[in-house]
């Protein structure tokens, strides 16, 4: 389809002016212009959704104001340019306070001044698309059932939850073991709500020092504090009218919950530095991997902030407890990870099935999907044997390297000799995977081969 023409309305009573504004503003050949010479023929045409109006603020039949608010409450999303002969900065001012975009003073600098205004609003609309965009691709991915995987009864009641928790802006806790997908349920509950086209902010709160998560999630003022040399908007702020998401909020340091809880029972927070309150308008959905009522018991979390975070619980079972969904999702993460690396679709074998089934996935679908794509890279041909499905490397290895006490070095040979026998001495990909050089595997080896 045709992108939409870039819709200019004039509003301007001298017809010297009106001819003066319609031809600078025709000058480039993307806008299409239209001119009025009063208020009411301007209201009477807004049904063509023009982008931009420049409007003389005295007009014969209206004020420039109450144009301006009318306009307003029917598209807020016009941008209005004010032009007039007097530059009466209180006039000024209370223009800007009623949603004018700029106000310009008729003179002889005016041309370059109205076209650099009109192109900046057009710069920014188009950004403004392009968020949009972007966002509508990013809820596009979060749509259907395909991101969250399975037929077994747990995955099932997850699924209606989820559609429970998107037709209100009740407060969700999610809780699950790590790896299970909490995040994920997170986002499907935003970007299938009423607040989707708004921010997702996720805050992973065990990742922040104790020190900096206050102003992480409420920001502070300039001078607040040594290195704060700027003002900063916190969490809370930037997922204003979306949903912020508290990851492992188990962690949060108690002394830090009471000031939590005045945020989400007034919807407003304070940033460090300043006393001014700040409004708030965002959807809470937090994830633990902790019993917070055994937290409450060990003096860890308080329990007034647990009622006031419950909310609708979403418990997502371990993969272990999934059954045949193990094979669902490995078949889900093999077909993307041949699309993503252009490689032809490969399958498993019934022994490779029985193998992933056999085994407990202690690291969850995260753990899941790291051993299909490593089978994936293994597999020559097009199917998946048992032998290419590597399980458990992290806690053998770690039961391995626990039994003799060895300098780092030692252990740093250790962990590359034994990768290089998970991987048949493929020494490139053993690089990729511990990320490092080749060349500085070559040379561990070579050290190891002197001592």
């Amino acid at each position: 389809m045709p992108e939409k023409a870039f819709k200019i309305f004039v509003v301007e009573d001298d017809e010297w002016y009106n001819r003066l504004l319609v031809h600078t503003l025709s000058l480039n050949p993307d806008y299409e212009i239209q001119s009025f010479t009063t208020g009411k023929d301007c209201l009477a045409n807004l049904h063509q959704q023009p982008d931009i109006i420049t409007l003389d603020y005295r007009l014969p039949d209206m004020k420039g104001l109450e144009v301006l608010k009318q306009i307003k409450e029917i598209n807020e999303d016009i941008q209005i340019i004010l032009i007039s002969e007097q530059d009466d900065i209180e006039v000024v001012v209370t223009l800007l306070r009623h949603g004018a975009y700029d106000y310009i003073v008729k003179s002889k600098d005016i041309r370059e001044r109205l076209l650099n205004t009109v192109s900046n609003i057009r710069q920014g609309s188009n950004l403004k698309k392009e968020i949009v965009n972007l966002r509508q691709e990013v809820k596009k991915k979060y749509t259907d059932q395909s991101t969250i995987i399975g037929n077994s009864a747990a995955t099932q009641r997850v699924f209606e939850l989820i559609e429970k928790a998107t037709r209100t802006n009740i407060t969700v806790t999610i809780t699950g073991e790590t790896g299970t997908g909490k995040e994920l349920v997170a986002k499907a509950i935003h970007y299938n709500s009423n607040r989707s086209k708004q921010p997702f902010v996720a805050v992973n709160v065990a990742a922040i020092p104790k020190d900096l998560i206050e102003s992480e999630l409420f920001g502070h003022e300039k001078g607040a504090f040594t290195g704060a040399a700027f003002r900063r908007i916190g969490k809370f702020e930037e997922a204003n009218g979306g949903t912020l998401f508290l990851d492992e909020m188990a962690e949060m340091d108690i002394s830090l919950q009471a000031k939590l809880l005045r945020a989400l029972q007034e919807k407003e927070i304070i940033r460090i530095g300043s006393n001014n309150q700040v409004k708030t308008d965002c959807r809470i959905i937090i994830a633990t991997n902790k019993d917070l009522q055994e937290e409450i018991k060990k003096g860890n979390f308080r329990q007034d902030l647990y009622y006031r975070l419950f909310g609708l619980p979403i418990e997502l079972q371990p993969l272990r407890e999934r059954g045949n969904d193990v094979i669902i999702l490995a078949r889900h993460f093999i077909e993307l990870f041949c699309k993503e690396n252009n490689m032809k679709l490969k399958t498993l074998t019934p022994e490779a099935s029985t193998r992933l089934l056999s085994y407990s996935f202690p690291g969850n679908i995260r753990e899941l999907k790291s051993v299909i794509e490593l089978a994936v890279t293994l597999a020559d041909h097009n199917e998946i044997t048992a032998d290419h499905i590597v399980l458990g490397r992290g806690q053998d290895l770690l039961t391995d390297l626990g039994n003799e006490e060895l300098s780092l070095r030692e252990y740093d040979i250790r962990i590359v000799k034994k990768f290089l026998g998970n991987y048949d001495n493929n020494i490139k990909l053993v690089a990729e995977k511990l990320d490092i050089g080749v060349a500085t595997i070559y040379r561990m080896l070579k050290d190891d081969n002197k001592g």
